[in-house]
């Protein structure tokens, strides 16, 4: 198969160079209670942060009641318009923050970012790739979530896409990520295996534009997970999907040998509660908080 990349020899430069932007700029955040999404149980707040830019981010983050410090678990967005406020039964047992990164609702303003056609914004150069300033944007929710007084630091989980390892191998004091749905892990080779969208952005503008394969394979090998994997020394779960897919156990098998922590997988059933449920517990029993299940059973 094609497409294979290497570490680029500008990896580290790179990326230290967007950490150095980012503590460069004051995160100065902005909370605002949300009082339709809150409750006696938790308090959510619409949290403003700002990013690399500077860009100004918008998060909601809620808040159990009571004596904390509490377990925290952060989102990383997803690829797609619209993130939404945490679910009632993790605001329950977490402190939970989910960002919507520059481009996205609630975030988008000056820039609305494209769908599709995100994926492939600015790829042409890894100076403008909109995943640098994406990645940069969720290094700082992760900044404001890691440093809150009511956040107990050594139950801390990340969980999301790629984007969720590439946070935890930046700010290695995650305990745990939950990570599933690949994207930019080895993409020049899942973009082979499917013609689904996001991948299938890629195709589109390789088919239109051969001629630019190799610097789009230059940019995402900044970041592919596949190169940040050996910083992360957190426990990572791994959903596996189905065999001879980008989500399949022989796929991901190079990503598993290269994580620097412990590793769990699970077989996905494609069955939503049950594989809902079982993640769940998978993260709540390492967080130390009950298994709840989102789904009602029948009793009797």
């Amino acid at each position: 198969m094609t497409g294979k990349a290497t570490q680029p020899e500008e990896f580290d430069a790179y990326w230290q160079a967007v950490d150095e932007e980012l503590a460069a700029i004051p995160p100065r955040p902005t909370f605002e209670v949300d009082h339709e999404r809150s409750c006696d149980e938790y308090t959510v707040y619409r949290v403003r942060l700002t990013g690399i830019g500077p860009y100004r981010l918008f998060a909601y983050y809620s808040v159990p009641t009571g004596d904390g410090p509490f377990p925290a678990v952060y989102e990383v967005p997803r690829y797609g318009s619209v993130n939404h406020v945490p679910d009632h039964l993790d605001r329950l047992r977490y402190a939970v923050l989910v960002v919507m990164h520059r481009g996205q609702r609630l975030a988008d303003s000056p820039f609305v970012a494209p769908y599709p056609g995100l994926l492939t914004l600015g790829i042409e150069d890894p100076a403008t790739y909109i995943y640098r300033a994406i990645v940069a944007d969720c290094l700082r929710g992760a900044e404001f979530l890691l440093n809150r007084p009511e956040v107990d630091p050594h139950r801390v989980a990340v969980t999301g896409d790629d984007l969720a390892l590439i946070t935890a191998s930046r700010r290695p004091e995650f305990s745990l990520i939950r990570y599933a749905v690949p994207m930019l892990y080895r993409p020049l080779e899942a973009r082979q295996l499917s013609g689904d969208y996001p991948i299938e952005e890629l195709n589109d503008l390789l088919r239109l534009h051969p001629e630019l394969e190799p610097s789009v394979g230059r940019t995402l090998a900044l970041v592919d997970p596949l190169f940040h994997a050996p910083r992360i020394t957190a426990r990572t779960i791994i959903s596996v999907g189905a065999s001879g897919t980008s989500s399949g156990a022989v796929f991901l098998d190079p990503l598993f040998r290269a994580l620097g922590g412990p590793v769990s997988t699970y077989d996905l059933t494609f069955a939503g509660g049950t594989d809902h449920d079982r993640l769940d517990a998978m993260v709540a029993e390492q967080l130390g908080v009950p298994v709840m299940s989102r789904f009602a059973r029948m009793i009797g």
